[in-house]
């Protein structure tokens, strides 16, 4: 294996088609596609401040670095990436990418992750919108995550132990479950296909409307008005619902339902069930 050590690099594609080479303590400044075409690449405590830096790569780790806003479209159409314990400012971060590890990161990043298969995230914290739209096969644990539109159209995908704070999360997402989370943002989950929750709180206005083969387990729901609007659903809540509104079929179990609005014709087959005394009713 070739090594370099603090080495400055800037200019278009400084190191291209390089394999089995590790670079430490490096700066690359600005231009373009620094490492580009390489393979077997171990990157350690480097700063990227050109644009494009990683493209067209296969095995690529990179450890206790730090990638600029410059740094933009950092990590396109490559394989079999870790990135462990660095800071991102850069947006629009991975792009069709796939078998992606991220561990103990921190990012703040637009648009990230897009058209991606097969990543794993893990003790991280993300900031920015859009994250990990049309992925494929994402499993998460202990993420932080502030932003909107998050996973949407994700096929396959398991998320564990994470607090998710985002508007419209998991639109038209497919084969999801959720275990141990809090989902704090309005409108969770709308046209979304066999979705699972379980022992997850969900914060938020409207959640959980058209979605198709909902399901939560042993969930809590807090300021969440008008939920499950359209849907199929078998919910067990363990705490009071605001309200709900006219969703289609299934069971819904609920400690109280503040309120139950069922005025369209077409939910003619929902059970609701509540344990708080006056407020028990059943819809068949």
């Amino acid at each position: 294996m070739e090594f370099i050590e603090k080495g400055t690099f800037k200019g278009e594609r400084p190191l291209f088609k390089m394999f089995n080479v590790q670079i430490k303590d490096s700066d690359f400044l600005a231009g373009e596609s620094a490492i580009k075409r390489c393979k077997n690449v171990k990157v350690f405590n480097c700063n990227f401040y050109g644009k494009y830096p990683l493209w067209h790569n296969n095995d690529l780790e990179i450890q206790d670095s730090y990638f600029s806003e410059v740094s933009r479209a950092a990590i396109w159409y490559t394989s079999n990436v870790i990135l462990d314990n660095c800071k991102v400012n850069a947006p629009k971060m991975f792009r069709d990418a796939q078998n992606i590890t991220i561990n103990k990161t921190i990012m703040d990043t637009e648009d990230t992750l897009w058209d991606c298969t097969n990543v794993k995230i893990s003790d991280s914290e993300f900031t920015g919108q859009y994250l990990l739209l049309h992925g494929n096969n994402i499993k998460i644990n202990n993420l932080k995550l502030d932003g909107k539109y998050s996973f949407q159209h994700v096929k396959k995908g398991v998320v564990r132990n994470s607090l998710i704070t985002s508007k419209d999360a998991f639109w038209n997402s497919e084969n999801i479950t959720i275990y141990d989370s809090t989902l704090n943002g309005e409108y969770l989950g709308w046209h979304s296909k066999h979705l699972k929750l379980v022992n997850c709180k969900i914060i938020g206005a409207q959640p959980l409307c058209y979605a198709d083969n909902l399901i939560l387990e042993n969930c809590q729901m807090f300021d969440t008005n008008l939920s499950f609007e359209y849907s199929t659903v078998q919910a067990e809540i363990i705490n009071t619902i605001d309200s709900i509104k006219n969703p289609i079929s299934g069971v819904i179990k609920a400690a109280c339902i503040k309120e139950i609005i069922m005025d369209d014709p077409e939910s003619l087959n929902i059970q609701i069930i509540t344990n708080s005394g006056p407020d028990s009713q059943s819809k068949q």
